[in-house]
């Protein structure tokens, strides 16, 4: 495919442009910014907006999510880009329809005791100190409705509770602030099934995969836990990355490495665009400061499935 052919097919969906050396400079999509400030380059096929900080590492992106069937058609003519003409077809194959699941609502242990407002009981002394000891902010703790039990079958825990897309209670965590042999009691419920804190993901933005929540808290707001360190196609969050084609940051843990890799493999393979951040020598994201975090998501690498498999071979070795 030609560059002019390319721009044509552009400037159908994205409107007129102007040209700086070898860029070209279109209105972007996302933020409708007045001035054309989604600058494209065909020839390194990569495009970023200045306004919004949109941006890609393939024109074909943006192809597939703004454009026409019609000019999806096209630039698979023109282009032998499979993933373009193909990418419904994708998703119908890995999301069969099926009858269309209730989210299970879970309900807060009765003796749950909110700490995201300004009461400082002493009985919420110890939970408090244990959050401030792992780098827990106020803001942080309104953001994701952390609380405590002072007793009961969850007693001596910090609470965190995860919302669906309506604002229902579907999940939480238990984590010990007294030293429990248990670290951790979570509701018998199915975490493929459910998203943490769905209610709160824009998957328009770079999205942040984390094993554990107290990771998900250190890397910010637009991160999802898996809440555990693999994540299966068929689970909600996996077919909702792919559906929504957002971009995805993984941050496991480096014990964790073969299945990470195995994870990106599989984002890659259904046409995600992936960056791994490196962990060690921290053993997971919630020991790491926030500063730290920040610079390394800046330092992510983008993924091919050639570096997933690599890693994920030299992984399987026990050195």
């Amino acid at each position: 495919m030609s560059n002019s052919e390319k721009i044509t097919i552009l400037k159908d969906f994205l409107g007129g442009y102007n040209k700086s050396g070898g860029e070209y400079l279109f209105t972007c999509p996302k933020c409708n910014h007045h001035k054309r400030k989604l600058s494209v380059n065909i020839d390194k096929n990569v495009f970023k907006c200045w306004i919004c900080e949109y941006s890609g590492t393939n024109i074909g992106r943006l192809v597939r999510k703004y454009a026409d069937f019609n000019l999806k058609a096209k630039w698979k003519e023109i282009s032998g880009q499979y993933e373009i003409e193909q990418f419904d077809e994708i998703i119908a194959s890995l999301f069969p329809e099926e009858e269309e699941e209730l989210d299970e609502i879970v309900k807060l242990p009765n003796e749950f005791v909110s700490l995201a407002n300004k009461s400082r009981s002493l009985l919420s002394t110890k939970a408090r100190n244990y959050l401030t000891r792992r780098g827990i902010t106020e803001e942080d703790i309104l953001f994701w409705k952390i609380g405590y039990c002072p007793s009961g079958e969850y007693g001596g825990r910090i609470v965190i509770p995860s919302f669906n897309e309506n604002g229902d209670c579907n999940y939480f965590i238990g984590r010990t602030y007294q030293g429990d042999w248990r670290k951790y009691m979570n509701p018998p419920t199915s975490k493929s099934k459910i998203i943490f804190n769905e209610l709160y993901i824009d998957w328009d933005e770079e999205l942040i995969l984390t094993e554990g929540v107290f990771d998900a808290i250190v890397a910010g707001k637009n991160s999802v836990p898996i809440l555990g360190s693999s994540l299966k196609e068929q689970s909600k969050l996996f077919k909702s990355i792919i559906s929504n084609d957002t971009t995805v940051y993984v941050a496991l843990d480096p014990d964790a490495e073969e299945k990470a890799s195995g994870l990106i493999e599989n984002l890659i393979k259904y046409g995600a665009e992936v960056y791994k951040i490196e962990v060690a020598p921290y053993s997971d994201v919630g020991e790491m400061p926030k500063r730290e975090f920040l610079k390394r998501k800046k330092a992510a690498r983008l993924m091919s499935s050639e570096d997933a498999f690599l890693q994920k071979f030299i992984s399987s070795f026990n050195f």
